[in-house]
């Protein structure tokens, strides 16, 4: 038995049913579960002195391509959308390997523990051919670091030939997908409470895969009870393409193919018209909220203020590196708060509405609201701890629910807690060797990049 005390926490912010903030208490924890909050002190293996600090619950990632590391900030994709951007960076993408995935995942997941986040789903659909265990190296990568990891097997079927966007060498048939899909379900899926591992079927989108794809990844999901994610209505290019290509919606598409319900969730969802936010309030379908990228990529704005009050499930994303240039959903809350008060005005969901969305939110749209995204006894013991008397915060803390929002926070937090095990301490990822990572993954990409 692994037991925790996290002593003397000046304010925790539950993110429960009823909204509790404790002050001035300790949280207890064994073999990853938290056992009680509040001012008792048991003995422990470790203990924690929290005095001055602020405790939130691990934040959850519920859509990014770490692969995308390696290639973020390059100048000839800056100005571009997403199809011209996806066209020119596929041809980098397609060298990807092991060794890629390993250290590019590494990066990607260590900078989103060095800000809070506990939990990440990885959407990975580029398998080039001979590329090796892909999937394996970010479970390497993972285990290592002490993060909770979503893994996904994404796919693509449809290459230029095919009238899609990616070259022939990184997109496989039906069948080879379906084949491997299923193997991977039986080794990383793991439905037990408290799991560190699980698996999602996402095929890439709507214009990257056939609709025998799509139809089949979502007999297969259900077969095998594992949950379906795809980009869908990120931009009026995709729009227009599935009106030109089957004479309907992205949405109405998905639809036919089995792509609704509270086991689907879809990345970015900007451009839903009325009555697709309704048909996704009466399925429960879910939404990635990616809003750097997608300013970035000149996709637009998503409705979330009419999706939290419509009760569509909303949780938040940073998408990938190299449509975001880094992985920090601190960052993402902060943004989104900002971009919704500027286009939404009283509307607007509040600083702490948005850290709901990061937390028990994204837990909803990964089926583990049981689990994670609050701090409760029985839950996972998932959690970040952040000093409130740093110079960036003073007198910021009279509102803790909201001041990761309205304020956020510069420079990572003080510790991450996954599952129990301390993964960040005083702002060091405590897994593994940061810098000997920083000059490996350094390597990795001028030999990717071919600099």
């Amino acid at each position: 038995m692994h037991r925790l005390l996290i002593r003397n926490i000046r304010s925790l912010v539950s993110c429960d049913d009823q909204d509790r903030v404790y002050e001035n208490v300790n949280v207890y924890c064994e073999d990853g579960l938290i056992r009680s909050i509040g001012p008792d002190a048991p003995e422990a293996d470790e203990v924690l002195d929290a005095t001055g600090m602020l405790c939130y619950p691990g934040l959850v990632n519920t859509h990014h391509h770490l692969y995308q590391v390696f290639s973020r900030n390059l100048p000839q994709v800056q100005n571009m959308e997403l199809f011209d951007w996806l066209t020119t960076l596929y041809e980098i993408w397609k060298g990807l390997n092991e060794d890629t995935i390993r250290l590019s995942s590494s990066v990607g997941m260590g900078e989103l523990m060095k800000n809070g986040c506990t939990t990440v789903f990885d959407h990975h659909y580029v398998f080039p051919k001979n590329a090796g265990d892909l999937i394996g190296a970010q479970a390497q990568a993972a285990e290592a670091l002490g993060i909770r990891m979503h893994f996904s097997r994404g796919s693509m079927d449809l290459s230029k030939k095919d009238g899609g966007l990616p070259p022939d060498s990184v997109v496989q048939s039906v069948d080879e997908i379906m084949r491997d899909s299923a193997e991977l379900i039986g080794k990383y899926h793991d439905t037990s409470f408290q799991s560190m591992r699980r698996i999602a079927l996402a095929p890439c989108s709507p214009f990257s895969v056939s609709a025998d794809l799509l139809r089949e990844s979502a007999v297969l999901a259900r077969e095998y009870g594992v949950r379906l994610h795809t980009h869908l209505c990120e931009t009026k290019d995709e729009e227009n393409y599935t009106l030109e290509k089957v004479g309907l919606r992205p949405l109405a598409y998905m639809e036919t193919l089995g792509w609704t319900g509270p086991d689907v969730w879809y990345a970015h969802g900007i451009h839903f018209n009325g009555e697709e936010l309704k048909l996704l309030a009466e399925t429960k379908t879910g939404v990635c909220h990616c809003p750097i990228s997608n300013m970035k990529l000149s996709s637009g704005i998503a409705r979330i203020p009419e999706m939290l009050e419509m009760g569509i499930p909303v949780g938040l994303g940073v998408d990938g590196s190299a449509s975001n240039d880094g992985s920090n959903l601190l960052e993402e809350l902060r943004v989104s708060y900002l971009l919704h008060r500027l286009n939404s005005s009283e509307k607007a969901p509040s600083g702490y509405d948005l850290l709901k969305v990061a937390t028990m939110g994204s837990a909803r749209l990964l089926g583990r609201e049981k689990e994670i995204g609050s701090l409760e006894a029985g839950k996972c013991a998932d959690l970040f701890l952040l000093k409130a008397d740093r110079l960036e915060l003073v007198g910021a803390c009279c509102d803790p629910k909201s001041v990761l929002g309205t304020v956020g926070v510069k420079g990572p937090v003080d510790y991450t807690i996954v599952n129990g095990r301390v993964t960040v301490r005083e702002g060091r990822l405590a897994g593994v060797d940061e810098e000997r990572l920083v000059r490996e993954a350094e390597q990795e990409v001028r030999r990717y990049l071919g600099q």
